[in-house]
């Protein structure tokens, strides 16, 4: 089994025994490189192996899981691959946030915060349009950039944002706050990946009882 980082301990222990644990996981910080991992699984795939690939979430979004298909196609390696729940469907739903609604959002946006050249190279425009709910993965190391770039672009400084950490694990925690505020939440509360940030109106409907107290 080679696992990623955030792969939860519970479905590794139910593999049979005598199974090889890999972690390939890209910690902050220290990433392990996309090209070791592609050769690992060419590796282990041409030695006739039962390999699992296994990822936190879908492994076509935002997981890299289309470069290592290509990979193995390349070297006439068979695979299958079984769909997950990305983390914005499934991080939104834990938490209370209905990611659309008829009232409030007509569409959404996966997108990533995952710096390049330090910066955030996104389609500001597109993404501070109403009525729609943005999910951006990996973008905690650029909230300064985020907030200030979405702002400009004409959404509002009070719109409902959220920052959800370790969602679904026993430390999950969410942060509610606007996207004005997004990098002053983040360093009052010592924010960090993985962090999932939802911004739209549909934040403000999350549930009392599942509402975080500031």
């Amino acid at each position: 089994i080679v696992h990623d980082y955030l792969s939860n301990s519970s479905i590794l222990e139910m593999a049979k025994p005598g199974t090889e644990f890999i972690d390939v996981g890209k910690k902050p910080g220290n990433p392990t490189p996309q090209e070791l991992i592609n050769s690992l699984l060419v590796h282990l795939g041409s030695q006739h192996l039962n390999v699992v690939r296994l990822k936190g979430g879908d492994p076509f979004v935002f997981g890299r899981g289309g470069e290592e298909l290509q990979v193995l196609a390349a070297q006439g390696i068979p695979f299958e691959v079984v769909p997950g729940v990305t983390a914005a469907c499934g991080v939104a739903a834990f938490a209370g946030i209905p990611l659309t609604h008829r009232d409030h959002a007509q569409s959404c946006l996966f997108v990533t915060g995952h710096l390049k050249d330090n910066s955030v190279d996104l389609n500001w425009t597109s993404l501070a349009q109403p009525h729609q709910t943005v999910v951006i993965y990996m973008g905690i190391t650029g909230l300064d950039s985020i907030a200030r770039e979405l702002q400009a672009a004409g959404l509002p400084g009070d719109t409902p944002a959220a920052l959800i950490y370790r969602a679904t694990w026993p430390q999950q925690q969410i942060f509610c706050t606007t996207v004005h505020d997004l990098p002053a939440t983040a360093v009052r509360h010592h924010v960090k990946p993985p962090t999932l940030l939802v911004i739209g109106s549909v934040v403000g409907l999350i549930p009392p009882e599942l509402r975080p107290t500031d």
